[in-house]
């Protein structure tokens, strides 16, 4: 695979890196580590937490997830959750995803 490949490949899954985490939180909630952990197990890609942790904080900043310090034995750690505020913009997304946008990707899954 080419160099410029992989960049738009990177590109592409970082384009939808936001939406990721709002699914990922949608299901339950997870410390910035799990998030990183469950992108790479979706795309197969390092998320490394310098790029991983400015977009939690942007979406918690946002008021699209919601971050709070649990303590885990003798270390605290931020567990992320969605808020209403980001499970609407999810639900905003999963719709545009159902118009035409969604035949394109359609066809991409099929000729894989």
């Amino acid at each position: 695979m080419s160099e410029i490949e992989k960049e738009v490949i990177k590109a592409t899954i970082r384009g939808f890196s936001r939406v990721m985490i709002l699914w990922l939180l949608s299901k339950k909630p997870l410390s910035g580590y799990s998030v990183a952990k469950e992108l790479k197990r979706l795309t197969g890609l390092n998320f490394h937490p310098g790029v991983v942790y400015p977009l939690l904080y942007e979406l918690e900043e946002n008021k699209f997830i919601a971050g709070e310090w649990v303590q885990k034995g003798r270390r605290q750690m931020k567990c992320y959750s969605i808020t209403k505020e980001g499970t609407e913009l999810l639900n905003r997304v999963k719709n545009m995803l159902e118009m035409p946008l969604k035949e394109i990707l359609k066809d991409l899954i099929s000729t894989a």
